[in-house]
């Protein structure tokens, strides 16, 4: 998926060949990887299953005009062959695979960058079930798996009072062993969850951290412009092929010259249609994002406009966008007497 086996060169009755990124489908693995980063604006990190739904609902099909699978999504998320390592010779003629010292790393043109390759394998290390339980993974809380009682470092868990009118944020020592192993607090869910994402909002909406930001997207965009528009142009020209194929079909079932009940014959069409389709939609999807990156300085309004589509998206329910970049900000939130303390790595605070 995203690559094309062509000719390289010819030796003697042999024909080397390489790997070349497949403007088809490329972009359909940098879709994957932005949605396993970033969601889709509104969700925050999608996990697989999620990517599988958001591709099948949207009819964005894979190589083979096909649903997605788990399984798929998941090797296109782990496979290095993306960010320019492709193995080759890992199995026998028996599928058996071989020791890595046989294994051949052969360079192709990179898809997707090494920074986004890395970052998504720690994502999928962090999810996995066996590291950390799917329900903090996934859940609505926002600072499920971070927030944690400072007088006894244990976590601190979801509470509810009054038939489940209330909830709170609990210390899970006290509710399992008692208060002889901690004195424990209890803070009101919705209170503190505001309250770390005020603290959010004040951090990182800061017109200079902004201006920052979104320079640097806007510097990667325009480097990406001109590979999107060759893409464009190959995507076109792809549609373009299929079109003419299809009219050519079409031109022989007419004069007789294709057997009409040859059962390849509407599985042909059919793939010529699915290519044809995928191309266009891939095409203007491709345009629409070289469109979007036509921005090239950042202005007062568009930080205005960043400023106040982040802060509704951090205020959204169910907690998934602001949970994810609190997550990516945040290793721990302790709650102590009149303080909360978010701390990053080597314990210091935002």
């Amino acid at each position: 998926m995203g690559y094309r086996t062509v000719a390289a060169e010819q030796r003697g009755a042999k024909t080397k060949k390489k790997l070349e990124i497949n403007p088809l489908h490329a972009d359909t693995v940098r879709l994957i990887y932005r949605l396993a980063l970033e969601g889709d604006g509104t969700t925050g990190q999608m996990g697989v299953k999620n990517i599988v739904s958001y591709l099948n609902s949207r009819r964005i099909f894979n190589r083979d005009s096909g649903r997605w699978g788990i399984g798929q999504v998941h090797r296109i998320l782990t496979r290095r062959t993306y960010m320019d390592e492709h193995e080759f010779n890992k199995r026998s003629k028996t599928k058996e695979l071989k020791p890595k010292t046989e294994v051949v790393v052969v360079p192709v043109p990179p898809i997707i960058d090494h920074e986004t390759f890395d970052a998504v394998q720690k994502l999928l290390k962090a999810r996995n079930p066996k590291v950390m339980p799917a329900r903090v993974i996934s859940g609505p809380t926002m600072l499920t798996g971070l927030i944690h009682c400072a007088k006894c470092g244990g976590a601190m868990t979801i509470r509810t009072g009054k038939g489940g009118r209330y909830r709170y944020y609990a210390c899970s020592m006290k509710a399992r062993q008692g208060p002889t192993a901690c004195e424990g607090m209890a803070v009101p869910m919705q209170k503190l969850d505001d309250l770390v994402a005020d603290h959010l909002e004040k951090q990182l909406l800061q017109p200079e951290r902004l201006e920052t930001i979104l320079t640097a997207v806007l510097d990667r965009r325009e480097e990406c412009s001109k590979r999107h528009r060759e893409h464009i142009a190959e995507l076109n020209k792809r549609a373009t092929e299929s079109e003419l194929r299809l009219k050519r079909l079409y031109a022989a079932i007419e004069a007789g010259v294709v057997n009409l009940d040859d059962p390849a014959l509407k599985n042909r069409i059919d793939g010529l249609k699915a290519i044809r389709d995928q191309a266009r939609a891939d095409a203007d999807r491709a345009q629409a994002m070289l469109q979007n990156s036509g921005q090239k300085a950042v202005t007062p309004r568009m930080l205005r406009k960043f400023a106040a589509t982040a802060r509704e998206r951090i205020r959204l329910e169910g907690g998934g966008y602001r949970r994810d970049h609190l997550r990516a900000l945040a290793q721990r939130v302790e709650v102590a007497e009149g303080e909360v303390r978010i701390m990053r790595s080597k314990s210091r605070l935002l």
